[in-house]
């Protein structure tokens, strides 16, 4: 019997007639193959297909910042007026008003009162040319990034994510009191406890109650003195209150204070004259209206705790309470009585 030749071939030793015959279902193979298969040019090294776009998940996306929709013209401390977003101002304000290593949760609390303030000034705006100042005596403190960034120095790039994480995540939430914005009025630290509108005022607000604050000791200058001679007190009573009766011992000028909540002076009289706790703060350039008065045969000392007027959110109180696990939510309604947090818009 005579053997057919055989060849080495890719797949190994193989007859002759099996090569033909692959060979030919080969070409037949390549020639039928759809042109569809075959790509029009080569692809580059570590290039895949395109997959094509994909449908969009709705859910995924980012909401659109209300803020940004929202306009707000702000007259500056030069008499400039300059339009910015609501999300802008913000920024501005919570970097002005609140120390931004404060807790992230304190920092939305504050963007929360600010953002809320804003509305009710835009309501009612005290300056015909713009809806609110960049002074803090009036309407709210205001710093510009750069500003601000410039004064942080090292801390600029966290802190500055860091109010604007606290802005955009309440971005459009408000304070509201039977559904209305409230006057969202905030202060720096109280002694304990925050004031009653009513006895700074004299008017009674639901939402402006006297509540707890737990800050203390770790506050900065938390206790303060001013020490006056006796000449200093009288100049001063008698230049705003000249029916006021300084002529005796100095030791009986001040009467004893009354006390409304904790050691806040609600009322005190002075040479005969019956003053709020406010008003000697004002009179006497006091951070706060909770103090006392001694005079040591030379001169008076005031020793007060706390700062601010006392009323609605305290900032050291917001951090304190932050620290402690609350979350802006919670610091708000807890200062703010009887309030919720929701959209303003």
């Amino acid at each position: 019997m005579r053997l057919g030749r055989t060849r080495i071939g890719f797949f190994g030793v193989v007859g002759t007639r099996q090569v033909v015959a692959a060979a030919l279902a080969l070409v037949t193979v390549t020639f039928f193959l759809p042109a569809a298969s075959i790509p029009a040019q080569p692809m580059g090294v570590g290039e895949e297909e395109p997959l094509g776009e994909l449908p969009l998940d709705r859910a995924a996306q980012t909401m659109a910042s209300k803020d940004k929709g929202r306009a707000v013209r702000l007259l500056e401390k030069d008499g400039t007026v300059t339009d910015l977003t609501m999300e802008e101002y913000l920024w501005g304000v919570v970097a002005a008003e609140m120390p931004a290593s404060f807790e992230e949760e304190a920092l939305k609390a504050q963007a929360c009162a600010a953002r809320t303030y804003t509305v009710i000034c835009q309501g009612a705006s005290k300056h015909p040319e713009a809806d609110i100042c960049a002074d803090s005596t009036c309407c709210q403190a205001y710093i510009a990034r750069d500003a601000a960034e410039a004064r942080w120095g090292l801390n600029a790039g966290s802190y500055s994510d860091k109010i604007q994480r606290a802005v955009e995540g309440t971005d459009g939430l408000g304070i509201l009191y039977e559904g209305e914005p409230i006057q969202a009025l905030f202060f720096s630290s109280a002694a304990g406890q925050t004031v009653d509108a009513v006895e700074v005022w004299g008017n009674s607000v639901d939402y402006l109650k006297s509540v707890d604050s737990p800050e203390g000791e770790e506050v900065p200058n938390y206790h303060s003195q001013v020490v006056l001679t006796a000449q200093q007190v009288k100049d001063a009573v008698l230049a705003a209150y000249p029916g006021a009766d300084l002529s005796g011992d100095p030791g009986s000028w001040f009467g004893t204070p009354v006390c409304a909540q904790g050691e806040t002076v609600s009322s005190i009289t002075v040479g005969g004259v019956t003053l709020t706790g406010g008003q000697v703060r004002s009179l006497f350039s006091l951070r706060s209206a909770t103090f006392t008065v001694d005079w040591d045969g030379e001169q008076f000392t005031f020793s007060v705790t706390g700062y601010g007027h006392g009323v609605g959110m305290s900032q050291y109180g917001a951090n304190a309470m932050a620290k402690e696990g609350s979350d802006f939510r919670e610091i708000l309604t807890w200062y703010y009585t009887g309030t919720e947090v929701t959209d303003l818009w």
